[in-house]
């Protein structure tokens, strides 16, 4: 067997495990809700992604909640089924007045007999939604011995592996003045422990512990170190009387419009033109992600006032990474400052670890929000505190004029929603202590049963300064940009949808790489088919321009615009109940100013097979080639359950990965995948210390779930 190809291995591997695993003796099989297709759904709701700084891990974890613990639509706010972003403003209305006319739901397919809902809306939700009447005290006792007998309760394990040696791991080198280059200090291992048990409005208890490649294992309590380089645990119970909902340990919190206090699933600009760019105010929410940034830790209580009336304080204190500075003060002592919080979370290198949780960092606040009895207007206040143990102090350049500088900062803000018929209006205003404004207001329209439009207009000044805010942006940060969105929708026919945005913005002060006040666009245009319940059709064109400084010498270079084209066709098909084909095809058309334009492309097929009830087999094979990086393509991949994928490629070469899904018995899954990108015309991949001497780069992944 050593003497077979890479991929033979591995495809021998995968039967053996599943020869294995079917002769094992199982109990009568229950079958769980569809499984979600988190990749189709990407497709749905994302357009074509341009850049490395997405959330991917805040939005597939946020996609796990909905699974593990799945909205009660008997039961469900207007403000936990706009969270889904699968539902317009019309079905949540719809639904909620059939409720109060009719009663509970009695079956999933009943939504077919409420006004707006089609097939194709049932099975995108199905698997993140649930019907019962069983009220949320329904399950009372003891909280231990809820947790030991819910279903709900899984742990899993994840193992990854690039094989080819990456510089960072090999021998350091002795510099010309005696010394030693800098190394990874652990080994290229990627560990992941997750355990989580959770019941809808009840609780959820959760556990995270995970090591990046190249980070050491180390037990050195001094320096906050215990094993696992991330390590994050939480306790939320919910709908204890008038305590709505106490959270221990890691959470997140979301209100209003999320220019203050945002987290979970937040698309923003994309496929899905109308629903995305609103936010939920769902309040207080578990977490347990691997992002080592964007949450909070401590605790969190939100009370019912009254009936119409929740009133939510919190109080978090963490340490953060950050660059550690010195200064000379006047009376000849070093004054220790940080340029800024980083938020990268990798400690594989003595300087990245001489960053790790350098900066104490409390925060606490709360929110007050009133919901009319009939719904329709919510209106909040929120009022968030920042201070850290050292002060902020970013670099000096021009465009930095305005960035916080200091120890403290409170922000101040109030939200709103108003249901009008098929109208949605809704906004959040806020004041930083340095007297920034920032404002998000929106309206979504129904104008036709088969019309939809959306419109946003957002103004966030260049002193205004949140840490935790993500409302809708150009920007990765809600500072120093102004922005009119205007989206629409139109269902011409059945199965036929045609998805349009245009997005014009504004940054009145400099920004990194731009030196001048700029302004840009941003436009797309999606027409999609759907035949079937089950396939997808779509063609889809977007233009991004935006300005950036010249490539001149002057001292200070003029920005010039950067036009992006991107044309995008994908179509997904299943012949059969047990094989799933996709083609994508991707192009991308770039240029800077008056230069050369400059293109890239890749050519993916996508095929997934079912053997049965335990094992499922998927693979891809792409081909891609563009003129530079500037031009790269980004492919989102299947990967093991609720781990995500997205490979930058440049270049001229292939992709190729294969994963398997092993169903043993009820209680456990495996997954196993290996992925391989060659390159031709090129001797070595990456850079510093992720460089690779060679062509190839393989990287292998295995995830186990157990089920108690």
């Amino acid at each position: 067997m050593s003497r077979l190809p890479g991929c033979l291995r591995v495809a021998v591997g995968l039967v053996l495990v599943w020869l294995f695993c079917a002769a094992r003796p199982t109990q009568a099989q229950q079958f769980p809700r569809p499984t979600p297709d988190l990749d189709r759904l990407i497709q749905e709701l994302f357009a074509d992604q341009q850049s490395d700084d997405m959330p991917y891990e805040d939005m597939y974890e946020t996609l796990l909640l909905y699974y593990q613990t799945p909205l009660n639509l008997n039961l469900a706010t207007r403000e936990e089924l706009r969270a889904l972003l699968l539902l317009s403003e019309v079905q949540i209305s719809q639904l909620l007045e059939h409720r109060q006319r009719v009663g509970p739901l009695l079956s999933l397919y009943e939504l077919q007999s409420i006004d707006g809902f089609d097939l194709r809306t049932i099975y995108r939700v199905a698997p993140f939604v649930t019907v019962t009447d069983a009220g949320p005290n329904a399950a009372r006792g003891p909280l231990w011995q809820r947790v030991l007998h819910e279903d709900n309760n899984a742990l899993f394990l994840r193992y990854e592996r690039v094989l080819q040696q990456r510089h960072g791991y090999t021998a350091s080198d002795t510099t010309s003045t005696g010394r030693l280059t800098s190394r990874y200090l652990g080994s290229p291992d990627k560990l992941l422990l997750r355990y989580r048990v959770s019941h809808t409005k009840d609780f959820s208890l959760g556990i995270t512990a995970e090591k990046d490649a190249g980070e050491p294992l180390a037990w050195q309590p001094s320096q906050r170190r215990y094993g696992a380089d991330f390590l994050s645990a939480h306790l939320v119970v919910q709908e204890r009387g008038r305590l709505k909902t106490l959270a221990l340990g890691d959470y997140q919190l979301q209100f209003g419009q999320g220019l203050l206090l945002s987290s979970g699933l937040q698309v923003g600009k994309g496929g899905e033109t109308i629903t995305t760019i609103r936010r939920s105010s769902l309040g207080v929410r578990p977490y347990s992600s691997v992002l080592e940034s964007t949450f909070f830790r401590g605790a969190a209580a939100t009370v019912a006032v009254s009936s119409t009336v929740r009133a939510t304080a919190f109080a978090s204190y963490k340490h953060v990474d950050a660059n550690s500075q010195q200064t000379l003060d006047s009376l000849a002592d070093f004054t220790e400052y940080s340029s800024g919080v980083l938020v990268v979370g990798l400690h594989r290198t003595p300087t990245e670890l001489s960053n790790r949780k350098s900066l104490g960092e409390a925060i606490g606040g709360g929110n007050v929000t009133y919901t009319s009895r009939s719904n329709h207007l919510a209106v909040g206040l929120t009022a968030v505190g920042t201070h850290y143990d050292r002060a902020l102090q970013r670099r000096t350049a021009l465009y930095n004029a305005y960035e916080f500088r200091g120890q403290n900062n409170l922000a101040v803000g109030a939200h709103y929603s108003y249901v009008l018929r098929n109208l949605l209006l809704f906004g959040e205003t806020a004041r930083s202590s340095s007297g920034g404004v920032g404002t998000v207001n929106g309206l979504l329209a129904s104008l036709a049963p088969n019309v939809d439009a959306a419109v946003l207009y957002r103004s966030y000044t260049r002193d205004f300064h949140t840490f935790y805010g993500n409302a809708l942006s150009e920007n990765s940060r809600n500072i120093n940009e102004r922005g009119l969105y205007l989206g629409l929708k139109v269902r011409p026919a059945a199965g036929w949808e045609i998805s349009a945005y245009y997005d014009q913005f504004w940054f009145p002060w400099l920004r990194y790489r731009v030196g001048a006040p700029s302004h840009g666009h941003d436009w797309l245009l999606r027409l999609a088919y759907t035949p079937t319940k089950t396939s997808l059709l779509y063609a889809q064109l977007r233009t991004r321009l935006k300005e950036y400084n010249a490539d001149d010498p002057r001292p200070l270079p003029l920005p010039e615009p950067t036009l992006r084209h991107s044309l995008l066709l994908f179509y997904d098909a299943n012949p059969t109940t047990v094989l799933s084909l996709r083609t994508r095809v991707q192009g991308t058309r770039y240029r800077e100013g008056d230069g050369p334009r400059r293109t890239g492309y890749v050519l993916a097929q996508d095929v997934s097979y079912t053997f049965g009830r335990y094992l499922r087999l998927s693979g891809r094979y792409a081909l891609f080639d563009t003129d530079d990086y500037d031009t790269r393509q980004y492919v989102f991949e299947q990967d093991v359950l609720y781990a995500f994928s997205v490979p930058a490629l440049y270049g001229q070469g292939t992709r190729a990965y294969l994963l398997a899904e092993v169903r043993c018995n009820r209680h456990l899954t495996l997954w196993l995948r290996y992925a391989e990108t060659h390159y031709r015309n090129q001797t070595a991949i990456g850079s510093g210390l992720d460089l690779i001497e060679g062509n190839r780069r393989s990287e292998v992944k295995a995830q186990a779930r157990y089920r108690f």
